[in-house]
């Protein structure tokens, strides 16, 4: 079997059903594919080792990367093409939004000329470590093992061929005719799957997405990125029930062949307030009321057990193993699945979920009656236990900390509650008790989260590094922006974690940066080996920071720069490397979406100033 090299991260597309999503490389192929969800086992996990472990290629025979590719407006419908000797041809991907069995369509169609096609599926269920049984059925090929079947078809029906546990096809397409796959995935002890009518299927696709994009309140420059981030942020929301995926992908590195290598299939707290934010100024108050809800019944129960992610639909436990048989992409391994950060204790959590319900209290959402009983008693667990050290935003697997990021997100949560209590006094509760908290913790923070000496917020008590969650003190409220702690914690963060480009890496990890190099991290700070990329949403962060602090054309001018990282069809991985130009970790990461979102917004919504 001849193996493809690799594809670096921005090469892939995503399309998705609402429930799931698919990568999309240029070559045409399909190389990460979990079904029937987010969360489930790959069919196709080639993007995490080789061809063996499960791809679906559709492209002209013999041709390599696609001449041009690019969303059809407004949509989450690819079109891919290529021009060759022989003439052009198009491939359209897409999931429309499933009744109940999740579906993926590729339709071929020749634009000019005569074209050969080729067709290469190869199905792998369990991240690629389970070959299926194939057979023909009622004119399908259909792959079955355990409990996944999976049922390919064709319209017109093209001949296909079965060898090394692989389905190829060969057929032409000339100007004006169209071919159509329809891969569907079925519970293997069901009937078979309803046939789909891909051609409606594609025009509900195309009018549906453009009539959701259409309710975009923004009307700034750049719209065209701030819809195209909204659409992705839509595309990692699981529709059943409103929780909004880190990312469709499990293990792509922070680092080329290193270890940092985590899987973001989960819905995480701390991105609570930001995506609810973004979601309410750009107009979707169904989706932030969905997420709301989410929110609240995952945060449900004993508020010492609040947990830092849970599953699509809130579960709790989500246990971490390595997929050996799995090579890692590029490499880096180990390939995990699950994640044990669950059971981390992180604080800042607790003022995420307050400031979330606050936030939707205010905006006018549909009110929940439980809501403020339980923002009362996770306030009551956190008047205990916010003195507690903790593993902070980041999720270090090293030593707790008391992280300066945690504690003023304990003070954020007693400010909320306290204002909650000033705008409605007939929410039962002691005011009195709270405003006692805020002040506790505020003074705390400064006296022991500031070097007076280097005038700047530390990542944690007592410290040296510098963490870039410090650029959300202003943006919370817990200093005004013309503090000079503020200004001097702002300078002080883009000296010591910038880069040449202004890209920020999120916390020091000992030692000093030399040129744009990445030091080698400590033990001391994260208790991981090796180093990683500058994180984007931190540099949304530092753009947010300067504009709130009057450098509003340098904060444009990052923005600026920002967006010129995303790839050719608007996505953002997590991390960005500026040395090899390449974009690193999970892709594509909704928490970089969610900061374009809400940078645009500031520097050019309607209520930015300067």
């Amino acid at each position: 079997m001849s193996q493809r090299p690799r594809r670096p991260i921005e090469d892939y597309a995503l399309i998705g059903d609402h429930q799931t999503a698919a990568l999309v490389s240029r070559t045409g192929s399909v190389d990460w594919l979990c079904l029937p969800r987010f969360d489930s086992g790959a069919c196709f996990a080639a993007l995490l080792g080789d061809d063996g472990h499960g791809h679906w290629r559709v492209a002209p025979k013999d041709a390599d990367d696609c001449t041009r590719r690019a969303y059809r407006p407004d949509t989450l419908v690819l079109d891919t093409e290529w021009d060759t000797p022989d003439g052009s041809v198009r491939v359209t991907d897409f999931m429309p939004q499933r009744d109940r069995a999740p579906d993926l369509v590729r339709v071929v169609e020749g634009l000019k000329g005569e074209v050969t096609m080729s067709s290469t599926l190869r199905l792998r269920f369990d991240y690629g470590s389970i070959v299926p049984w194939m057979r023909r059925a009622d004119g399908h090929r259909v792959a079955v093992a355990g409990p996944d079947s999976v049922w390919l078809r064709s319209d017109p029906e093209v001949h296909t061929e079965g060898r090394d546990f692989t389905t190829y096809s060969e057929f032409t397409v000339a100007a004006g005719e169209r071919v159509t796959f329809v891969l569907t995935w079925h519970p293997s002890h069901e009937p078979a799957p309803k046939a789909l009518d891909a051609e409606q299927a594609l025009r509900d696709s195309v009018e549906d997405w453009q009539a959701w994009a259409a309710h975009c309140r923004y009307e700034g420059p750049h719209r065209d990125a701030v819809v195209r981030s909204l659409i992705t942020l839509k595309a990692l929301t699981y529709a059943p029930t409103g929780g909004i995926v880190a990312a469709p992908t499990t293990s792509l590195p922070e680092e080329i062949g290193g270890v940092r290598n985590w899987d973001y299939r989960y819905c995480w707290l701390r991105d609570s307030t930001l995506t609810l934010g973004a979601l309410l100024a750009a107009g979707y108050l169904e989706e932030a009321e969905a997420w709301r809800d989410w929110l609240l019944r995952a945060a449900a129960g004993d508020p010492a057990d609040l947990q830092i992610m849970y599953g699509l639909a809130g579960e709790r436990r989500l246990p971490e193993y390595e997929a050996g048989w799995l090579p890692g992409y590029e490499g880096s391994a180990p390939v995990r699945i699950g994640n044990r950060a669950v059971s981390q204790r992180q604080l800042d959590v607790y003022g995420e979920v307050i400031d979330s319900l606050t936030l939707a209290r205010r905006a006018g959402l549909t009110t929940r009656p439980h809501g403020w009983r339980l923002q009362l008693a996770l306030m009551e667990f956190l008047r205990h236990c916010w003195r507690e050290k903790d593993e902070g935003l980041w999720e270090v697997r090293g030593p707790r900390r008391h992280f300066v990021h945690s504690k003023v997100m304990a003070w954020v949560a007693a400010d909320r509650t306290v204002r909650a209590m000033e705008d409605d006094p007939a929410l039962p509760g002691d005011v009195t008790r709270w405003r006692r908290l805020r002040d506790d913790i505020h003074a705390e923070v400064c006296a022991r989260g500031y070097d007076t000496e280097r005038r700047t917020f530390t990542q944690s008590y007592g410290s040296r590094e510098l963490d870039a969650a410090l650029l959300l003190i202003p943006r919370v409220g817990f200093l005004p922006p013309d503090d000079p702690r503020v200004i001097g914690t702002i300078e002080a963060v883009q000296e010591e974690l910038g880069t040449r480009e202004g890209l920020l890496r999120r916390y020091s990890v000992g030692g000093a940066v030399v040129d744009d190099a990445v030091p080698a991290a400590t033990a001391t700070v994260d208790g991981l080996p090796g180093g990683e990329g500058t994180f984007l949403v931190c540099s949304f962060w530092l753009a947010d920071a300067l504009h709130l602090t009057g450098r509003t054309k340098e904060a444009r001018d990052l923005f600026e720069r920002l967006l010129a990282l995303r790839n050719d069809v608007g996505l953002l991985a997590e991390e960005y490397d500026p040395v090899a130009a390449r974009q690193l970790g999970n892709f594509p990461q909704a928490f970089s979406h969610v900061g374009l979102v809400g940078t645009a917004l500031a520097l050019y919504g309607p209520d930015a100033a300067g």
